[in-house]
C-alpha cells in the first residue's frame, strides 16, 4: 500500500504541473485556466492512484482480477468530454475557437496520470514541453506560419444587410482561390468580411482581384494588409 506521504506528494506535484500550464493560459484568458487546470492534473493523478492501490483489500478474494490501467484509460477518454465542453464553433463567423484548449486538457491530464503513477521525471519533462508549446511556439507560429496567411487575405467592410452569398459569388466571378470566408458583425462601420485565399496571390493580382471586389454593390471598403484599396 501507498504511503500517505508519497501519496501527498504524487498529488501535490500533480497540482504544481497544472498549474505551469495553467497559468499560461489563464494569462491568455481563455476559458480554461488556473484552477482548472490544476483540478485537471490533480483528479487524473488520484484516479490513477486509486486504480493502483484502492483495491488492495479485495485482491486476495477468490475470482476477483483488478486492472489498474482501466480507470487511467476511463480518465483519458472522460477528459475528452470536458475538451469538446472548450471548442466553440461560432456560427456567425464560421471559425471554431478554443481546439488548443481542449488539446491542452487533454495532454494535462495525462500528465496527472503520470505524477500519480509517480513516473516523476515523465511527468516533469512533459510539462516542461507542454509548457514550451503552449507559450513560446505561438509567437513564432504567429510570426512565421501565419505570414503565408496573411499574404492571401482580403478584408472588405460591408453595408450591414450585404448578403454573404453575394460576397462569395464575386469573389468566385473574380477568380479568387476562395478557402474560407469569414463575417463578422459590426454594430457601427459596417460589417468586416474576411476572404483567405489559398495558395496567396501575388500582392499586385491581389491588389487588382480588391479593386474588383470594391465596385460589388454593398461594398464600403477593400483591404490588403498594411495597404487601404478603396
Amino acid at each position: 500500500m501507498i504511503q500517505w506521504w508519497e501519496l501527498g506528494l504524487r498529488l501535490l506535484l500533480a497540482a504544481v504541473l497544472g498549474a505551469v500550464i495553467g497559468i499560461n493560459r489563464g494569462r491568455l484568458e481563455w476559458a480554461a485556466g488556473l484552477r482548472t487546470h490544476m483540478l485537471v492534473c490533480v483528479g487524473s493523478a488520484l484516479a490513477i492512484i486509486v486504480s493502483a492501490f484502492g483495491f488492495a483489500d479485495v485482491l486476495g478474494r477468490p475470482n476477483v482480477v483488478l486492472d489498474p490501467s482501466r480507470i487511467a484509460a476511463q480518465v483519458v477518454s472522460g477528459v475528452g468530454f470536458l475538451g469538446a465542453g472548450t471548442i466553440l464553433f461560432l456560427q456567425r463567423e464560421q471559425v471554431i475557437r478554443g481546439l488548443t484548449t481542449a488539446a491542452g486538457l487533454w495532454a494535462v491530464a495525462s500528465v496527472g496520470l503520470a505524477a500519480g503513477a509517480g513516473l516523476y521525471a515523465g511527468a516533469i519533462i512533459a510539462t516542461v514541453l507542454l509548457w514550451a508549446i503552449l507559450a513560446l511556439l505561438k509567437p513564432l507560429e504567429q510570426r512565421y506560419l501565419r505570414r503565408r496567411a496573411r499574404n492571401g487575405r482580403l478584408r472588405l467592410r460591408v453595408a450591414p444587410g450585404t448578403p454573404l452569398a453575394r460576397v462569395e459569388v464575386a469573389a468566385s466571378d473574380a477568380g479568387l482561390p476562395v478557402k474560407r470566408i469569414t463575417l463578422r458583425p459590426r454594430e457601427q462601420d459596417g460589417d468586416i468580411v474576411d476572404i483567405d485565399c489559398d495558395p496567396p496571390l501575388p500582392r499586385e493580382r491581389l491588389l487588382a482581384k480588391a479593386e474588383e471586389l470594391g465596385r460589388v454593390e454593398g461594398v464600403i471598403s477593400v483591404e490588403l494588409p498594411g495597404l487601404a484599396v478603396t
